[in-house]
């Protein structure tokens, strides 16, 4: 497995490789300090994963994130900051991230994201998820709710939740994870613009009953 380590500061980086080194028996590690030097890296060989700093010189916000994805579409992208605002993680996201690493997670959790990235899915920290109960955002009044923007998998999972099943039942019947399915649920809840998993229910059900 070769992963791309993309930050300006070497202490970082060395911290981070000794985590790496952890996520299977067969890691290379290939770092860089820029995003130039990360781009360079990437093309080099085959490469499975690349984690960026998204305050590493070059970057230019996120426009360095969909540089790198436009060049390596096929490969998972997850963001490394030191920020951890809704807008911050959000725009990463949507501009491709295959996950958002607050630099303030633990070498267990680091792991634990990345093998999640690895399988196919999206990390998104808990900590958005705090910041979104607390803000206890809403969809506007009259706003449609956005089921076109659900991924399939988002839609099954949607769907067990119409049922009243819980992320355990979920996780079972679909032979993923139950942290997975707390990702898609927050996934769910963003892109519907609901507060909560019963004011998604809610917004699905009458959707489907105006159809």
């Amino acid at each position: 497995m070769r992963v791309v380590l993309a930050d300006d500061h070497e202490l970082v980086r060395s911290g981070l490789r000794f985590h790496l080194e952890r996520l299977a028996s067969d890691v290379a590690v290939v770092e860089a300090a820029t995003l130039d030097e990360a781009l360079t890296a990437a093309k080099m060989a085959a490469t499975d994963l690349i984690i960026l700093d998204l305050a590493m010189p070059g970057m230019n916000g996120t426009a360095g994130l969909e540089q790198m994805r436009a060049r390596h579409p096929n490969v998972p992208v997850v963001v490394l900051s030191g920020r951890t605002g809704r807008e911050d993680i959000m725009g990463a996201l949507n501009r491709g991230a295959s996950g958002y690493l607050p630099k303030t997670l633990s070498g267990k959790a680091m792991l634990a994201a990345l093998r999640l990235v690895l399988s196919g899915e999206t990390y998104v920290p808990s900590i958005f998820m705090e910041e979104r109960a607390r803000s206890g955002s809403r969809a506007e009044p009259g706003a449609a709710p956005g089921l076109d923007a659900l991924t399939d998998r988002e839609r099954d999972v949607l769907d067990f939740l119409c049922q009243g099943k819980s992320n355990k039942e979920i996780a079972r019947d679909l032979a993923i994870r139950e942290v997975t399915v707390k990702v898609h649920v927050g996934n769910i809840m963003r892109k519907l613009g609901a507060s909560n998993r019963t004011q998604a229910v809610r917004l699905a059900l009458d959707s489907k009953a105006k159809a």
